[in-house]
């Protein structure tokens, strides 16, 4: 039976590469026609195959349908959150996840500090934007236009002296997240607050959330948290592996 459920799961990539008669599917295989009929038959009829006026076989509707279902069903601070705690408990410094929503980029999970100096983000608050870790993650990935139009809309509010003054230089910042794959806050929204930033990809390779962990700098100095940044990469690189249920290139 073990062996039936493989041949049968081996036909699935083989018609991902594009359509394909019986012969091709019975040669990649190494079975004889009739086994391999057997098992487009029972693909064809739970609607994971589809056989073409030509007679040949190419991947069905309901496979797309189930894999968009998956995906819709996925929830990444599920996902994300036991992974979030045992970075908190390494570090012992604030974790938040967030994801990009409507122009708005919104903490979905948080795990607090250890430490009695704590942060006044809250759970279903937006980040400030143009200087978040977090958000430069989220809106890199985007693409240039939509990136570009977003940036050209925003205002730039000057919490301190380390905020991003405007559109061109937020551009620029988006394009280095872009390149390094990691972002920071040192200082752009709260003087006394850094942060360091990764991205969790989906099953395409796109950001679908982005994690950071966060410290004032009378915990550890900006240059003692991004040492920190290896150990937030992997984190997000496990989460990312656990919600696409691929593996991500190191």
């Amino acid at each position: 039976m073990s062996q039936t459920v493989d041949r049968a799961l081996s036909i699935l990539p083989l018609l991902a590469e594009g359509p394909a008669d019986l012969g091709q599917v019975a040669d990649r295989l190494g079975v004889h026609k009739s086994t391999a009929l057997r098992l487009l038959r029972t693909l064809h009829e739970h609607g994971l195959v589809y056989r073409q006026s030509d007679q040949r076989y190419r991947l069905g509707a309901r496979l797309f349908n189930l894999a968009q279902q998956a995906v819709e069903n996925l929830d990444v601070r599920e996902i994300a959150h036991p992974h979030l705690v045992e970075l908190n408990e390494r570090c012992g410094h604030t974790v938040h996840l967030a994801v990009h929503e409507e122009n708005e980029v919104l903490y979905i999970d948080k795990v607090e500090s250890r430490y009695p100096v704590r942060m006044y983000s809250r759970i279903g608050k937006p980040v400030a934007i143009t200087v978040a870790a977090v958000a430069k993650l989220l809106l890199a990935d985007l693409p240039e236009p939509e990136r570009r139009a977003l940036a050209e809309k925003l205002d730039y509010p000057l919490y301190t002296s380390r905020s991003t003054p405007n559109a061109t230089a937020f551009l620029a910042e988006l394009a280095k997240v872009g390149d390094q794959g990691w972002a920071t806050d040192l200082g752009g929204h709260e003087e006394s607050i850094n942060c360091v930033a990764a991205p969790i990809r989906g099953t395409d390779g796109r950001v679908v959330a982005a994690m950071s962990v966060s410290a004032p700098n009378v915990v550890v100095t900006a240059e003692e948290l991004l040492t920190l940044l290896p150990l937030v990469r992997r984190t997000a690189d496990t989460i990312s592996r656990e919600y696409s249920g691929t593996a991500i290139p190191q």
